[in-house]
């Protein structure tokens, strides 16, 4: 059996023009020799290729290896550099691989150096290392740069333990704030690779507006039901009481209307890619709304939503009653629905996805694996972890890692 000192390790580093055919004439190489590879990665930007391997071999050859290896490199028309690696060196390497990995997803309509420079001097003074950045939009032209619907998204894997989990998170979302950008961190276990079950509020999430607030305009209340909305929506009165004093000012509202309604609302931008999306990739999805079920199955009908729950009105004779019929989902009813459908579906919680931007979707949020404040009020982007502001609805399928070439 061989030993450290007639083993070496060598890192290999090639960078050129790309075209096909490079890491198969240079592992060819390795391969006559009998090496053993012990990492290997590869990178593309802009046709440049970047490619490492890091590899083994007996002392006796080494020297033939990086001879070929040089010639290879030259007659491919590519740069090739080789770093010696010690035993005490690879050792450390691999006692790291043990400890935990982040998942840091930056996102915009356009990303400057500054957004990447701020996120990565958090990672810097957290005494994390960033092993992989990989870009999940297309190509953007140059022409499009200010296209008002674009969407720039970057992703880091980093690895090591945070010094503060809570400053590092809370540092993030003020400098998003501050500099209109998003920035989701997650711990990248395997029930991020594998969420199964993804619930929405609707109202200003899946649609751009409060229904309650359309149905009391028509019926003529439309300023002092918008009003209850926000101080609901805020946080700052009970979402029952609320909902109970709205729904009063709706008594003798044609049902018609609802219909009228329901044909025009205005759809949050990006839903329709995020559904195709997420039934293409087999996830069960959901409405769970403190709004009405009219409007959610509407929603179901036209985007293939699994699941709908939400707050009946009554109707008597074609007009609205002023009541409505069974108990109100709440917040606390959202939570509740949330666990009961990830049950039925056998799926673990920790795989489940919430996105709501009211006070009432906070439970939710903080059930579900991975809770999202979508275009939130202040209160709730406060308390969320994860906060999407920038763009649309189809963001989060960035924060799941979707690639766009592979949701298209």
């Amino acid at each position: 059996m061989k030993t450290d000192k007639e083993l070496e390790l060598i890192l290999v580093s090639i960078s050129g023009n790309d075209h096909p055919g490079v890491t198969s004439a240079l592992t060819a190489i390795l391969a006559r020799y009998n090496a053993g590879i012990l990492d290997i990665g590869q990178s593309n930007i802009h046709h440049t290729l970047s490619l490492g391997i890091l590899f083994r071999t007996e002392s006796s050859v080494s020297g033939d290896i990086m001879k070929e290896l040089l010639f290879k490199a030259s007659e491919l028309d590519v740069q090739i550099r080789f770093t010696p690696v010690s035993v005490e060196q690879y050792n450390d390497w691999v006692g790291r691989q043990g400890k935990s990995r982040w998942i840091i997803t930056i996102l915009g309509r356009r990303l400057t150096a500054r957004h990447i420079a701020l996120v990565t001097d958090v990672v810097t003074d957290q005494n994390l290392n960033i092993d992989s950045i990989r870009r999940l939009t297309g190509r953007m032209p140059l022409a499009e740069t200010e296209d008002p619907l674009s969407k720039s998204c970057v992703e880091l894997s980093v690895r090591g333990t945070p010094r503060d989990k809570a400053e590092m998170q809370s540092r993030f979302m003020q400098m998003a704030s501050d500099e209109e950008f998003d920035v989701s961190l997650q711990e990248d276990t395997m029930y991020r690779r594998c969420r199964r079950l993804i619930c929405f509020d609707m109202d200003s999430t899946l649609i751009e507006t409060e229904v309650i607030d359309e149905l009391a305009i028509r019926a003529g209340v439309g300023d002092e039901v918008k009003a209850i909305t926000e101080s609901a929506m805020r946080g700052e009165i009970d979402f029952c009481e609320s909902f109970r004093r709205r729904v009063a000012m709706l008594k003798g509202l044609d049902e018609s209307v609802m219909k009228d309604i329901a044909e025009n609302l205005p759809i949050t931008e990006g839903l329709d890619r995020l559904m195709q999306v997420l039934r293409r990739t087999g996830y069960k999805t959901a409405i769970l709304s403190g709004g009405f079920t009219y409007f959610g199955n509407y929603l179901k009908q036209r985007f293939g939503f699994d699941y709908v729950y939400a707050n009946e009105l009554e109707i008597v004779d074609g007009k609205l009653t002023g009541n409505f019929v069974g108990d109100i989902v709440d917040g606390k009813r959202k939570a509740e629905l949330l666990r009961l459908i990830a049950q039925v579906e056998n799926v673990n919680i920790a795989q489940t996805i919430a996105v709501g931007d009211g006070a009432n979707d906070l439970p939710m949020l903080a059930t579900a694996g991975l809770g999202i404040a979508f275009h939130a009020k202040p209160k709730v982007k406060e308390t969320a972890e994860q906060s999407l502001s920038t763009i649309g609805l189809d963001g989060i399928l960035y924060f799941l890692g979707f690639k766009d070439l592979f949701i298209e």
